[in-house]
């Protein structure tokens, strides 16, 4: 696929953000330094091939997909350490802190590239796995994974607009659903996980009053409210309306999905508003608990 073809693509899936000037100027800036620099793509069979190998590699087992919100603060996160888990976006401002790496890491949203790509770049103690839109841009590497992106979720002349999928083979195609971990669930679906559990998924969203929005784009002009860490979406970062009516159809879906193949998806979230999936206390999974009172004071 050419870079000419690539970039249209890449048009199309910003087409839900209201300004896409600023992203899709980066996206471009990053590309023509790749064509200068001489780096190629993933060869696209090539990559789509070796998706293959994770398919019910993990049968039966279980995972933990990790959100950002602020209760991970509140979460003994040491106690993943000998777990299955995968981690999102701008989870690496919680590395430092970790006494372990997620498994898996994974981003949608082309805000979070374009603004963290270096970081993204120096990820190396996870398999990562990304849209293949961004097969120009995210450098290829042993451990570096690109899947086929469907966004018709996200475009209004799309007959699915707005209206769930979810793919059962991420060779064939990953769907949006408004929310990475969205995309997760499938992932672990694929990977053969009969038990996700969602920690640090709060489901609760504050749109400051001093943030500037531009149709579905919002800019931040101050500390991020809505994430464990302040620089999460801080001052300068764009992020998109979360549409929550958007997630709880996605999650309704993939609730549906995998409870009709015996499978499980639990919500382990400290707090929160999500009560999709079965609460589950996420202390009660391990054999050696944490204190939660200890944490509060985090």
């Amino acid at each position: 696929m050419g870079s000419k073809y690539k970039l249209v693509i890449l048009w199309k899936y910003l087409v839900r953000e209201g300004n896409r000037a600023h992203t899709l100027k980066k996206m471009f800036l990053i590309l023509f330094r790749r064509i200068i620099q001489g780096k190629k793509k993933p060869d696209n069979r090539a990559y789509l091939v070796s998706l293959k190998k994770f398919h019910n590699l993990h049968e039966g087992k279980r995972c933990f997909i990790i959100g950002n919100g602020p209760s991970l603060n509140k979460t003994d996160l040491s106690l993943l350490k000998d777990e299955y888990t995968i981690g999102v976006n701008g989870i690496f401002y919680k590395y430092d802190e970790l006494l372990f790496k997620p498994t898996f890491y994974v981003v949608e949203d082309a805000h979070v590239v374009a603004d963290n790509l270096k970081r993204i770049h120096a990820i190396d103690y996870s398999i990562k796995l990304f849209p293949d839109v961004y097969a120009d841009i995210i450098d290829s590497t042993p451990d570096t994974y690109f899947f086929p992106m469907d966004t018709g979720f996200y475009d209004p002349d799309h007959p699915s607009f707005e209206e769930p999928r979810f793919s059962k083979d991420i060779t064939k195609a990953v769907y949006a659903g408004q929310t990475v971990t969205y995309v997760n669930l499938q992932i672990a679906y694929y990977m053969g996980f009969s038990e996700v559990y969602l920690i640090g998924v709060d489901f609760s969203y504050t749109i400051p009053d001093n943030a500037k929005v531009d149709g579905l784009t919002i800019t931040s002009q101050d500390d991020d409210p809505n994430h464990f860490h302040p620089d999460y979406f801080g001052k300068g970062k764009k992020w998109h309306d979360p549409k929550l009516y958007n997630c709880i159809k996605s999650y309704h879906f993939a609730k549906k999905v995998y409870e009709g193949q015996g499978r499980k998806i639990y919500n382990a979230t400290i707090g929160g508003n999500l009560e999709v999936f079965d609460r589950v206390d996420y202390y009660s999974l391990f054999s050696k608990k944490a204190s939660p009172k200890k944490l509060e004071s985090v």
